[in-house]
């Protein structure tokens, strides 16, 4: 009845009207999304049509050249449109992925680098991840523009919002380098005990990179890992494990005690115990049992105790793993890994020989390489294991696949034997002659020699292989291998049977007679065999000196390019020729062998030339001289080097007692601090020396000399740079003992090098009377110090050393591709000592303590005195004032400065107590006239010396008493 009147019928058509609208819009909707969806399917959900178009261009582009064409265009409309102003954030968001576009297709977007910067402090969530995640695609940790985005970092990860916590945390394990580690270090220890898990699996992830980075920065936060393994999330746990790995892998010591944390994880896994989402292809979180699979080897390895508790755990993986997927495969290859690390039980063993076995007897080429490498694991426990899959084993030899083949190869390797070396080598030689690949031909090539010399079971078969390997891969061999061979052929196999080493020589010169003809042989190859016959060719005296001659020069001739052989050879026809000389017998040179010389006579090379002229000169010798100079079958004698050069020393000894210089070693010239009492070894290093000094100069100190001879060779004191007015230091006897015993040259009239313009003069015959202490002891001070007691004679060390000892000979090391033989005799390191004393002579002077030494006044040290001294200080420049005043008076000219320090035994000692008394005399000095000399340049010798002396006669700071005149004194 309300339908059927007006009213009724007006409103019930607005409803309609209303729920086709609804209906129609709710059309549109979905037609839009759709449109959405159908983009999103062409990889462009939300982009716009000029991107699409873009990937759209480049997929249907044929050549590169046209693709890079297209991308150049893009670039330059990126460039125009990034600097538009005002660009919209979501104009800008599309703009940013095709930056990245651009980058992944190996084009520079550098330009836009910075707008993915500010994206970063967006405060839109899906343009800051945005932004992050171009950030971390195109910078690296060392960009100039990380530095921008660290403050960004630290304020997300303080954010509430967990997806923009886990953004920044994916940013700071991709972008974060050690320099700025310490700046978000705190706020990632944090986010460990954050409420979600996905922020703490991603701040473990970001310790354990900064573990990586910079181990020193996480290592107080190491116990972190350890509380995190028995998280409640198995994310967490197993994002956990990955730090740990790393961890074991450097200290297994330390984490002995996490065994049975590890097997008992490890067995509620393999119960299914953890949430289905954890399964793949039904295989219950197989990446984390293949994971702790890992680190229990590492935990469990030679342990016994660790290995049994892991007994059952390992059983049941292998019962309940499902060999029909690869998952379930890669559990079982993770388990036979396991196995062969621990110490297994007779039924693991059996278990994993099981496995293998049905690796090996798969039709995957994947699952054979698994069981082949498995193998070659477990035979180092077990070899019966590997007897079992003989057959299996040829079989992977057959397969065309390469690596099944040589993964096959490297398992033959380890199985070798003496019964079976011959049939593996045969096949290892095949396979190098049919392979192109130069690295692995070498490999295959070292690995037959290794097994030729441990299990050869003749002399000729080990021949014949060499021959082989050297043929079809010298220039590949490593020239140690090369050595090695020749050094067998001399020594032999160790053995004290000479027979047997002359068969094996005579059978390797045999069968390089036989080789040398062919017509392309490797350089290395013909080295060894021009080396061989040269040594032995003529040793038996089955074959000529003519005919090895005539096949050496043969060699040379045909390979004329090669200065390495034709050396070799020529050294070779050296060695038969010396041979016959030496035993006698007459020596006729083959016109080809003549030619030869005369040819290499000119040659360019002078390593040929002088061969050449060797061998000339050998040819005229007696067989005396040739005897001791080429001796037979003497390769492998050692050579004793004397380094020393004992055999000169008497001829050493004899210039030394003549007057020589003993020989100063260039350590001793050039560096190390000298002792400095050692005035006279401290000049001769000054003028020998070339390398700079960087200690500091010693104060200087006038040293009174005492009587000396009037030889040549004089006395001279060493002087001390301190003094000890208080302390008797020596008696006048030791003193006396002390300048006999050190002999110096004079250096009268020699010019000083540094310091004032001076000579060296003659000291006085007359020893000077000691001064009086303050205390009325008589000592004797030679410059106001005490010697050094150790004598200045510079050493000489030319005794004979003993020979050095040569170890044990030592047979050829089985690797020979990494060079592992070892040589013939140990060298031992010189150790250069530094700069020795001299040994002193048998009168050494009295060592003297040294208490509380007064140090040398300053002269620039104006401040106010700290103490006063009683003591009447002695002043050898107010003795020398007279002899100032009576040199300028008798003629004028210049003064010999160091003739003033010769002091006259008779001479009153002269004590000064003030400074009045001093410049008195200092003034009447003056008055004599004082002439200096035209070539001396510097200061005024005279001045120089009355300020010395004013210095040394004040025992308290002179400024005390008159600071005024004491300034104007200095100048």
């Amino acid at each position: 009845s309300e339908l059927s009147s007006p009213n009724a019928h007006g409103e019930g058509k607005g409803r309609r009207g209303r729920r086709s609208l609804t209906i129609q819009s709710r059309m549109e909707q979905l037609k839009t999304i759709g449109r959405e969806l159908a983009m999103g399917s062409q990889g462009g959900f939300g982009q716009s049509k000029e991107f699409l178009d873009l990937v759209k261009s480049i997929g249907e582009s044929r050549s590169k050249a046209e693709e890079d064409r297209i991308v150049l265009s893009e670039i330059d409309i990126l460039k125009r449109k990034l600097l538009e102003p005002d660009v919209p954030k979501r104009k800008m968001k599309e703009y940013i992925i095709r930056l990245v576009y651009i980058e992944m297709l190996g084009h520079d977007a550098s330009f836009g680098y910075i707008h993915a910067v500010k994206m970063t402090h967006d405060d839109n969530l899906l343009l800051k991840r945005t932004g992050y995640l171009a950030v971390t695609l195109f910078l690296d940790e060392d960009h100039d523009l990380i530095i921008l985005i660290v403050n960004t970092i630290q304020k997300d990860l303080r954010s509430d919002n967990y997806l923009v916590v886990c953004a920044a945390l994916n940013a700071v394990c991709r972008l974060i380098n050690e320099e700025t580690i310490p700046a978000v270090l705190p706020q990632v220890v944090d986010l460990l005990n954050h409420g979600k898990e996905a922020v703490r699996k991603k701040a473990i992830m970001a310790l354990h990179r900064f573990h990586r980075k910079s181990p020193s920065s996480v290592s107080h936060l190491v116990s972190n890992f350890r509380r995190k393994l028995c998280d409640s999330d198995p994310g967490v746990m197993g994002a956990t494990l990955c730090p740990l790995f790393d961890l074991i892998s450097e200290d297994v010591a330390s984490y002995k005690d996490l065994v049975s944390s590890f097997v008992g994880i490890l067995k509620q896994v393999t119960e299914r115990k953890l949430p289905k989402s954890y399964d793949y292809h039904q295989m219950p979180a197989p990446f984390i049992q293949i994971k702790l699979l890992k680190i229990m080897a590492l935990l469990s390895s030679g342990d016994k105790s660790a290995s049994e508790m892991m007994y059952m755990v390992l059983g049941d993986l292998f019962r309940k793993c499902d060999s029909s997927t690869n998952i379930g495969n890669a559990i079982l290859y993770e388990c036979i890994r396991c196995i062969s690390c621990i110490i297994p039980s007779p039924k693991l063993l059996e278990d994993a020989a099981e496995a293998i076995s049905k690796f090996l007897k798969s039709d995957s080429h994947n699952l054979k390489y698994m069981g082949i490498d498995g193998l070659g694991r477990l035979i180092k426990i077990s070899s019966d294991i590997a007897e079992q899959h003989q057959l299996a084993v040829i079989d992977c030899l057959e397969d065309p696949d390469d690596t099944l083949k040589r993964k096959t190869f490297e398992l033959l390797y380890k199985m070798t034997k003496s019964s079976n070396v011959e049939v593996i080598v045969d096949r290892m030689i095949d396979y190098m002659i049919s392979i192109n690949d130069n690295h692995y031909k070498t490999e295959i090539a070292s690995r037959c020699v290794e097994l030729a010399e441990q299990f050869a079971p003749s002399n000729q078969w080990f021949i014949q292989i060499m021959n082989k390997v050297f043929e079809h891969a010298g220039d590949l061999v490593n020239i140690k291998v090369a050595h090695n061979l020749m050094r067998l052929i001399a020594e032999g196999f160790g053995e004290d049977d000479d027979d047997a080493d002359n068969k094996l020589r005579l059978s390797a010169v045999e069968s390089y007679l036989q080789i040398i003809s062919e017509p392309k042989l490797p350089s290395l190859f013909l080295q060894v065999i021009s080396w061989v016959l040269g040594e032995y060719g003529t040793a038996d005296g089955k074959y000529s000196a003519s005919y090895i001659s005539g096949k050496l020069c043969d060699v040379a001739d045909a390979y004329s390019s090669d200065e390495t052989v034709k050396g070799y050879a020529v050294t070779a026809l050296m060695k038969i020729y010396a041979f016959e000389i030496a035993s006698g017998r007459k020596v006729d040179v083959l016109p080809e062998c003549q030619s030869l010389i005369e040819e290499l006579l000119a040659s360019h090379s002078t390593d040929l030339q002088q061969r050449a002229y060797e061998l000339q000169a050998l040819l005229a010798l007696d067989a005396r001289a040739v005897e001791s100079i080429l001796p037979l079958d003497a390769s492998c004698e050692d050579i004793e080097v004397d380094k020393d050069l004992s055999f000169l020393n008497g001829y050493i000894q004899q210039a030394i007692e003549s007057g020589a210089q003993p020989y100063v070693s260039e350590r001793e010239r050039s560096g190390g601090m000298f002792e400095t009492t050692d005035y006279h070894s401290q000049d001769h290093h000054e003028v020998t020396s070339h390398a700079l000094r960087f200690e500091a100069y010693e104060l200087p100190k006038p040293s009174v000399p005492s009587q000396a001879s009037t030889t040549a060779l004089v006395p001279v004191p060493e002087p001390s740079y301190y003094s000890e007015p208080h302390q008797p230091i020596s008696t006048s006897s030791s003193v006396s003992e002390r300048e006999s015993s050190e002999i110096k040259l004079r250096l009268d009239g020699v010019k000083q090098k540094w310091g004032r313009p001076s000579y060296q003069s003659s000291t006085s015959a007359s020893s000077s009377t000691p001064p009086q202490a303050a205390n009325g002891t008589s000592t004797h001070s030679d410059g106001g110090g005490v010697a050094s007691s150790s004598s200045s004679k510079p050493r000489s060390s030319y005794e004979s050393k003993k020979p050095e000892i040569d170890p044990e000979k030592q047979r050829l090391a089985a690797s020979l591709f990494g060079g592992s033989s070892s040589s013939r005799s140990d060298r031992k390191s010189s150790s250069g000592g530094g700069h020795k004393p001299a040994k002193g002579t048998a009168n050494k002077a009295a060592t003297v303590p040294k208490e509380n030494p007064i140090p040398v006044p300053d002269l620039l040290d104006f401040d106010e005195p700290t103490g006063t001294s009683d003591v009447a200080a002695t002043d050898p420049f107010k003795e020398l004032e007279g002899l100032m005043e009576s040199s300028s008076q008798d003629g004028g000219g210049s003064t010999d400065v160091m003739g003033l320090y010769s002091t006259d035994a008779s001479a009153p000692v002269k004590t000064t107590t003030s400074v009045d008394s001093l410049l008195s005399e200092l003034s009447d000095s003056s008055r004599g006239t004082y002439h200096q000399s035209q070539t001396t340049k510097g200061p005024n010798s005279k001045e120089a010396l009355e300020k010395d002396a004013l210095v040394r006669q004040m025992g308290v700071n002179p400024t005390s008493q008159n600071p005024t005149l004491f300034k104007d004194l200095l100048g």
